[in-house]
């Protein structure tokens, strides 16, 4: 069957923006509700919609969305309309009952923020005195209840070191693990974001792992703010192949009160629009929604990528990490054979 080259396959989705933790990577500066947040009838109608858009995958993420007081009768109604959920939690607030409700949802994954392989490192970057235990606590309790899981980390100065303790954590557990990148937005300081030769250090230890163990064994992907055309280490994601930032061609973002993105990691300056304004049926469909990818061409890069020879599929990278590090899309300077290329 011939499968829509632009639909919104993996929608994000922000239940709230009220958060139980102080994470200084917090692109969100997560914490408070929202002012005015979207209700339940109105989450309602835009599963509704997202779902004869023909999405298929819905993240339900914050803040922390397990202090939204209806998140199982929302995450039910996404599984009503027939697509997939994934959870994204700090776990901090994850208890037996709040399990057994999430076993009755039968999600895609559980994915839980793990930053450190220490108490100190996770809880001085989660600001909350306890949150590592609670998460290993967590996670046990999950694979009890033979819920499919995933470690979530997200890599800066503060604790990319820690990566080989956490592997030794996560081997073996049938846990997937997906490691990211900070970007120097919301309340995360710019000083603690990776280099260049910090950032190759994260894509080298993804690639040795990938060679040391089975994807059985362990599970390890980058996520897709690492990675693009090198030409010394293997593919680091699931995808075999990086084509360009997805926002509005296969990814969407959702903010708690009706903003939308092409992708829910963007700067707030690229909010298009708010549901409560046009349908996401009519957002989506609009041929103005995120032109800088639908409408991509050569002419769009910029910096190094502009005479890049894989400009033309790559589209400048993640367009988050170019955003957040030169303002402008399609110049993510966090390419692996930029890197190679200046220094090889």
């Amino acid at each position: 069957m011939f499968k829509k080259k632009i639909f919104p396959y993996s929608t994000v989705v922000e239940l709230t923006l009220k958060c139980n933790m102080k994470c200084i990577h917090c692109g969100s500066s997560a914490g408070k509700d929202r002012e005015n947040e979207l209700s339940f009838d109105e989450w309602t109608t835009v599963f509704k919609d997202l779902s004869d858009l023909d999405c298929e995958l819905i993240t339900l993420m914050g803040g922390e969305p397990f202090l939204r007081k209806e998140w199982y009768e929302l995450a039910k109604k996404v599984k009503d309309f027939g697509m997939n959920v994934i959870f994204m939690s700090n776990g901090y607030n994850i208890n037996d009952e709040i399990i057994s409700k999430i076993r009755k949802i039968d999600p895609y994954t559980v994915a839980i923020s793990v930053d450190g392989a220490t108490a100190q490192t996770h809880d001085s970057i989660r600001g909350v005195k306890g949150s590592f235990e609670k998460c290993k606590d967590v996670l046990k309790s999950l694979k009890a209840a033979d819920l499919p899981t995933t470690v979530v980390t997200t890599v800066h100065k503060g604790n990319f070191k820690e990566l080989p303790q956490m592997k030794e954590f996560l081997v073996g557990r049938d846990i997937v693990w997906q490691i990211q990148i900070a970007d120097p937005i919301g309340r995360f300081p710019k000083k603690l974001h990776l280099s260049l030769k910090e950032f190759y250090s994260v894509a080298l230890f993804i690639a040795s792992t990938r060679q040391q163990y089975s994807l059985k064994e362990m599970p390890i992907t980058g996520a897709h703010c690492i990675g693009y055309n090198s030409q010394v280490l293997p593919n680091i994601t699931l995808s075999p192949k990086w084509v360009g930032c997805q926002a509005g061609i296969t990814a969407l973002g959702i903010q708690s009160n009706g903003g939308v993105k092409g992708c829910l990691s963007l700067p707030n300056s690229f909010v298009e629009d708010n549901i409560r304004k046009r349908s996401i049926k009519d957002i989506w469909n609009d041929p103005k929604f995120c032109s800088y990818t639908r409408k991509f061409t050569k002419d769009d890069l910029l910096g190094d990528c502009k005479d890049c020879k894989y400009g033309k599929t790559c589209k400048g990278g993640c367009g988050a990490v170019s955003a957040s590090l030169t303002g402008k899309l399609h110049s993510d300077p966090f390419c692996l054979y930029l890197i190679e290329k200046s220094n090889f």
